[in-house]
């Protein structure tokens, strides 16, 4: 990879008001690229809304569509990267959550999240590829979520070159602290087993529908350690250097890059 600067935003996102959820990302954006950032990563479904009503349809739109053109169109003249999603409708009327990179050169890929949530279940379609994308020399994967719970996705997107994950959030409940908290337990981890950087963040707010989001914002290194955080409140952006240095020393450390020494022959006994 190379040196690679990215912000991860906390947002206010209201379902079904695209127009004044894309404005408010337009300002993120800014901020953004006022701070050096590369890349800029924003919440699950941040430009749709977040909603678990069967009325998301209605919100949901095609990629490419409207929604992606205005992204684009912000990563072109801030000539950087940007992760946002929206709920996606695809063929058939089937649904998906789903998360884009739209870089300055146009649509980078779509990812579609593989573990819905309970909730999500019955409007929403899983996904079943977990792509990874390039942004110059560097490669990375996307999450969602739910999907942030089950260390084989992560392990699988580092063996296929991923060297980032994003893992945008709409996780509701729990105060900013107690969020972090949680993430404590197992974000460090995927990054740790895996050696690679993780960019998580989390919407802000209340729905109308009563789904309270906390604002959380983290960033790690391939050892799992902190280099970005939020300390809760507003929209806000955090950003992070991320070293090709810094990658490179752990992959290269025998006693400290697990993935060469897996046993994978072992392990479809468990499948």
């Amino acid at each position: 990879m190379e040196d690679l600067r990215v912000a991860a935003t906390v947002m206010r996102s209201a379902a079904g008001k695209k127009a004044e959820n894309l404005a408010r990302m337009k300002i993120l954006v800014r901020e953004a690229a006022r701070g050096g950032a590369q890349a800029v990563c924003f919440p699950e479904m941040n430009v749709s809304g977040y909603g678990l009503r069967q009325e998301m349809g209605s919100f949901a739109e095609s990629i490419p569509g409207p929604s992606t053109e205005a992204v684009l169109k912000m990563a072109r003249e801030y000539d950087l990267l940007i992760l946002a999603g929206l709920a996606e409708k695809a063929a058939k009327d089937e649904f998906f959550i789903s998360h884009f990179a739209a870089g300055p050169e146009g649509l980078i890929g779509v990812y579609r999240k593989i573990h819905l949530g309970l909730p999500e279940e019955g409007i929403f379609q899983a996904g079943a590829e977990c792509p990874v994308f390039s942004f110059g020399k560097t490669r990375f994967g996307i999450e969602l979520c739910f999907d942030g719970h089950f260390p084989e996705l992560s392990t699988l997107l580092a063996l296929n070159g991923a060297e980032v994950i994003f893992i945008p959030h709409a996780s509701p409940r729990e105060s900013s602290a107690e969020k972090k908290a949680r993430w404590l337990r197992y974000l460090p981890a995927r990054a740790y087993d895996n050696s690679v950087f993780l960019v998580a963040c989390n919407l802000l707010g209340e729905t109308e529908s009563g789904l309270a989001f906390s604002g959380s914002a983290l960033i790690l290194d391939p050892k799992g350690e902190i280099l970005a955080e939020n300390q809760g409140g507003g929209e806000e952006i955090i950003l992070a250097e991320l070293k090709s240095d810094t990658l490179r020393s752990v992959r290269e450390n025998s006693k400290g890059f697990f993935l060469g020494r897996r046993r994978p022959e072992i392990y479809k006994k468990i499948a």
